[in-house]
């Protein structure tokens, strides 16, 4: 198993007070709409996976878990921000997909904040943000956001992308375009050949092989989602006082049932959870609370 070390220790507060700060201006909104909607926080600890020393068929722990924060109100029909610190080993199979991982080297420790907001008015964008901080013989951050607005305004769309750019410029000067075309290449949906919303930033396997390394990289996903805590609030104040028809109503459930698809079928995090003992319905809080299907 790999112990967590003083940058994971690091990572875990950060993403903690990332957590704290995000849900704070939730609530915040939600009052100023006149609704009292507070997060509802759900510890959890994880369960071990097969293959991990100890696990036998019964199960038992391998270390680490987290705090599940959820909310049901006025414009967040449902926010999840979920922080997690997990350490283990992942299944044979399942390690020779991870970086650094292998049969013979299975431990891992990972770290990190991950949220998804779906909005009762369908003006209001969907938004996703997820950072992370991963250790196997390897240590690597990665993360980024994306935003998936059932009626998309392209003032949102450019705010929200240049907030995210000001963030990547300053730590590389390639960044935004790297990240940004890795974004609309991941959240792409090829059964439906449709990308699942407007696009933001997407990275992943920023090495930290040194505390030089360390610092550099973290700095960055410290601007993540410092940018994300900047921006994504403005376009909710901007929009969560619209009217809608219920064709509008009619489209954001259409347009979510194709976020579940993504997210059943295709996303990493989701595969990531369930292949090392996270808790379901931590992993599973993205699933908006409502969907349709033509």
């Amino acid at each position: 198993m790999t112990d967590w070390t003083p940058h994971t220790e690091r990572a875990r507060i950060w993403f903690e007070s990332l957590r704290d700060a995000i849900c704070a201006e939730f609530e915040a909104i939600e009052r100023e709409a006149g609704s009292d909607a507070a997060f509802d926080y759900a510890p959890w600890q994880r369960a071990a996976v097969e293959g991990e020393a100890g696990s036998g068929e019964s199960g038992g722990g391998q270390g680490g878990g987290g705090t599940r924060g959820l909310m049901k109100g006025r414009v967040f029909e449902k926010v999840g921000v979920n922080v997690s610190t997990v350490g283990g080993a992942f299944s044979r199979e399942f390690a020779a997909s991870v970086n650094g991982a292998s049969a013979e080297q299975p431990g891992f420790s990972a770290t990190g904040i991950s949220l998804v907001a779906h909005m009762a008015n369908p003006h209001v964008p969907a938004v996703h943000m997820n950072t992370r901080f991963l250790t196997t013989t390897r240590a690597w951050v990665g993360g980024g956001a994306d935003l998936n607005p059932p009626i998309p305004y392209d003032e949102d769309t450019a705010e929200f992308h240049a907030e995210l750019k000001l963030a990547c410029d300053a730590h590389g000067a390639d960044y935004h375009e790297r990240f940004s075309k890795w974004a609309d290449d991941y959240f792409y949906i090829p059964h439906r050949k449709v990308h699942r919303g407007v696009g933001g930033i997407f990275y992943d396997h920023l090495e930290c092989d040194d505390d030089a390394a360390w610092e550099r990289h973290f700095a960055f996903t410290r601007a993540v989602g410092e940018a994300f805590l900047a921006v994504f609030p403005r376009l909710v104040r901007r929009r969560m006082g619209l009217d809608f028809t219920p064709d509008d109503k009619r489209r954001q459930l259409e347009w979510r049932g194709r976020y579940a698809e993504f997210n059943l079928v295709y996303d990493r995090g989701t595969l990531f959870g369930l292949k090392t003992g996270g808790n379901i319905d931590a992993i599973l809080m993205s699933l908006p609370p409502e969907a349709a299907w033509a």
